[in-house]
């Protein structure tokens, strides 16, 4: 999740009109939208607002070639797309689609860029996206070194157990000699497992607090710009 202090101004800066106008397009035309990609009544395809689907496609940031899967659904039923009405209505929400607020947005919550903005609008969009990404990518590395940590620690930890139990193995009186033997064989195969893990462990600590560091600074860097 992006802390505020990690957003750019023009993210703090968006309009509560546009938020609802979003909103009510994606209410009005969700359930057509899922409906295409699946099959598309007569009376829907008949009926549908194609300016708002192609707002929604827009909006979205989805290739204008998703009309196609629209236009399959309904050519099923005879009927035909308004395709000046959705490409209209696709402009339109790429115009919002392609602001540098969403583009930092889409990538800092990790989402593709399919290189839909119009010319005027893709380089401050790209921009903000990629430095999006870079958050994206920066918290993704910090928080695997953690998960990865983790689990290397796990894996240490029943190794030691391992261990112990073999040693008891060893040493008890119930044992036979061909058991203690094994057992023997399994510790040093575990001892030298445990040591190879330690060193994993060891560059894996190294690395998060490499990451984490990177981290700090990409944050700090974006407050100063604040």
């Amino acid at each position: 999740m992006i802390r505020s202090s990690s957003v750019p101004p023009t993210v703090k800066s968006m309009q509560t009109s546009s938020f609802r106008q979003l909103l009510r397009a994606t209410l009005a035309v969700s359930t057509l939208v899922l409906g295409a990609c699946s099959s598309m009544s007569a009376k829907e395809c008949s009926v549908v607002d194609w300016r708002s689907i192609g707002y929604e496609d827009g909006v979205n940031g989805r290739s204008g070639d998703h009309i196609g899967q629209y236009r399959k659904a309904c050519a099923k039923h005879g009927i035909g797309t308004d395709l000046a009405g959705y490409q209209a209505g696709r402009e339109a929400g790429l115009r919002e689609y392609c602001q540098p607020a969403n583009g930092y947005r889409v990538g800092a919550n990790g989402g593709e860029y399919g290189g839909v903005c119009p010319a005027p609008l893709e380089h401050a969009f790209r921009g903000a996206y990629e430095a999006g990404r870079e958050l994206y990518t920066l918290e993704w590395r910090a928080s695997n070194a953690a998960h990865q940590l983790a689990a290397k620690r796990h894996e240490r930890n029943h190794i030691e157990q391992e261990i112990i139990s073999n040693a008891a193995a060893i040493v008890s009186v119930e044992s036979t000699v061909e058991g203690r033997a094994h057992a023997l064989v399994a510790t040093h195969q575990l001892v030298e497992r445990a040591g190879r893990v330690e060193s994993e462990i060891a560059q894996i600590e190294q690395d998060k607090v490499q990451f984490e560091r990177d981290l700090q600074d990409y944050r700090a860097r974006v407050a100063v710009n604040h």
